[in-house]
């Protein structure tokens, strides 16, 4: 499942933000929330957080997609489900 978002930018001519949201299953069998970060057109800052489980993925995925609404990004697309299945 992936989230795609950005924040639109305060002054003209400035690239708006985005975030992406990745969560992609390991080889250990576990799970890891990838959110890669920056300006439109740019190489963003990466980081992975991992976890032993797809419902926690999933749940710190939305909670994370929650937050930056509230900081005025907004949602561009999401691809895949919001379920995994085995």
């Amino acid at each position: 499942m992936r989230i795609y978002m950005q924040q639109i930018p305060v002054e003209s001519g400035q690239a708006p933000r985005f975030l992406h949201l990745i969560i992609q299953e390991d080889l250990l069998n576990g799970w890891s929330l990838v959110r890669e970060m920056g300006y439109q057109g740019n190489a963003g800052r990466v980081r992975r957080n991992h976890f032993d489980e797809y419902p926690a993925a999933m749940d710190a995925m939305l909670k994370e997609r929650d937050t930056q609404i509230k900081r005025g990004y907004q949602v561009v697309f999401v691809d895949g489900q919001g379920q995994h299945h085995e």
